[in-house]
């Protein structure tokens, strides 16, 4: 992997290979957000540029009435960076998703007033990778999320509004978290692994006829 990510940078100027290096530092995986049923376009491209923002790498769609569509002058071309798993395959994604989510070692949880909510600030972190979900703009959290979160947060607030919009709402929870773990001793960082396979992609991504580049050099590594 590191000899074809060295031939793909010859390709790429320096100031964006150096760019490449400085932000794959702060990408973690400990943190992943999960969107489910969103129709609204704004609101989908805002929490991909907060993701991109914040450091998140990994994003899980859950389509299931509504298509994900991507605002690109609100997303400001973020997705490109993310990695982003759609579940589209089901008349409901949603238990898929977040059986793959635990699979993988995630807690589930919702963002939602609840009896056995807490403060976004009483949150503890330190517990595991967390996934928090996000619902539909108009109803929330779907009643299987209800069913199969591990746990449930909530953003303070102190007006007669009783919910934010749900990008605010995902910017508020992914700067608190986002910032936190990265003071608390929590091994958020990406593995070394991990990082060669994103910064693969994202040479990929940025460097024209990328595929037939990569097609030559393993032709020529046989």
């Amino acid at each position: 992997m590191k000899e074809i990510i060295q031939h793909l940078e010859s390709f790429a100027t320096e100031a964006r290979t150096s760019l490449f290096d400085r932000v794959i530092e702060n990408r973690t995986r400990y943190l992943t957000v999960v969107l489910e049923n969103i129709f609204q376009a704004q609101n989908a491209s805002a929490v991909l540029r907060s993701c991109d923002c914040f450091g998140i790498q990994d994003v899980h769609i859950i389509e299931n009435n509504n298509e994900f569509n991507v605002h690109q002058e609100i997303a400001m071309g973020s997705s490109k960076w993310l990695d982003i798993h759609k579940y589209n395959e089901q008349e409901n994604n949603t238990r898929t998703a977040l059986k793959n989510l635990k699979e993988q070692g995630y807690r589930i949880v919702a963002t939602t007033p609840h009896e056995r909510d807490v403060f976004l600030q009483d949150f503890d972190l330190s517990k595991g990778k967390t996934a928090l979900v996000f619902g539909t703009e108009l109803t929330g959290i779907s009643d299987i999320v209800r069913e199969e979160a591990d746990e449930f947060i909530k953003v303070p607030m102190f007006g007669f509004t009783e919910s934010f919009n749900i990008s605010v709402c995902a910017s508020l929870v992914m700067q608190d978290l986002a910032t936190r773990i990265r003071k608390e001793s929590i091994p958020w960082q990406l593995t070394e692994e991990e990082k060669h396979e994103i910064k693969f992609e994202w040479l990929k991504r940025s460097i024209k006829a990328s595929d037939r580049i990569i097609q030559n050099w393993e032709e020529e590594h046989k």
